[in-house]
């Protein structure tokens, strides 16, 4: 475990409650916190060492396929919005029988980024893809790679074998960004306006994608899951190697609970 902490951030207090918690629960978890300027703690899990990706760890790609939701497809189609060759709330019937294929009539971009029209995540998940290789004209790992990770410097993320991998500095780049003043590649427009309910009153509560959690934070992922505290400019990820463990909640709260007593 590899810990870089920078007391002014609080990160130094929050590193040691999930080294603790970690230790106890899943050692062999990955996990790292940072912000707009890069990882403030971090463990790849056990083995880890010196490695030639310019950061001084190895850097084989983790499994992040849970994510590739947020990792690709979120920023594709809000790449898709700004360029306004997609629009929210138009139906999908709009951009041809293709894009709208297995959709019932009248879905929306929206309906399927919020999960509201009772369809699951992944017929939402699978039904945006189609949308996003229909309007971009290439698969989705393409779209990707070329308006979002290769724009961002992560040149280690990639699909192999239908499998999304990258390593912690590559997520490291992609959600500071999305908590930094760039617009570009990732709109801040599109990022401010996912973070926000787009449910009303409906239950669950969601945001485009993502969705709000506690302390202020929105997350994405059940098991594997990512966390952005926009206010605070922090974000956190955890990949667990037991998916079924309950580490979840504890780590959120170990890196975004305020400290006892403040």
């Amino acid at each position: 475990m590899t810990l870089l902490s920078d007391d002014r951030t609080g990160c130094g207090d929050a590193a040691d409650r999930i080294r603790r918690l970690l230790e106890a629960a899943d050692p062999e978890a990955v996990w790292a916190v940072g912000g707009p300027d890069g990882i403030l703690a971090r463990s790849d899990g056990p083995g880890t060492g010196p490695g030639h990706d310019g950061t001084g760890y190895d850097a084989p790609g983790h499994d992040v396929g849970a994510l590739a939701g947020v990792l690709a497809l979120w920023p594709v189609i809000g790449s898709l919005v700004a360029e306004e060759a997609l629009h929210l709330h138009t139906p999908l019937t709009a951009y041809g029988a293709e894009a709208a294929a297995g959709t019932p009539n009248g879905t929306t971009t929206h309906h399927l980024l919020t999960r509201t029209g009772a369809r699951s995540a992944p017929a939402a998940a699978a039904a945006l893809t189609r949308l996003a290789e229909h309007l971009g004209g290439s698969p989705l790992p393409e779209l990707a790679a070329a308006r979002v990770w290769q724009p961002l410097g992560m040149a280690g993320t990639r699909f192999a074998d239908g499998v999304l991998y990258a390593p912690l500095p590559d997520l490291a780049r992609f959600l500071g960004h999305l908590l930094s003043p760039a617009g570009h590649p990732v709109p801040r427009a599109w990022t401010a306006e996912s973070l926000r309910i787009r449910t009303g009153e409906l239950t669950p509560s969601r945001g485009l994608l993502w969705r709000p959690a506690a302390h202020g934070t929105w997350t994405h992922g059940d098991t594997a899951a990512v966390w952005l505290h926009p206010r605070r400019r922090r974000w956190a990820v955890l990949l667990p190697a037991d998916p079924r463990g309950p580490l979840r909640s504890p780590f959120r709260d170990a890196v975004f609970a305020p400290p006892p007593g403040s």
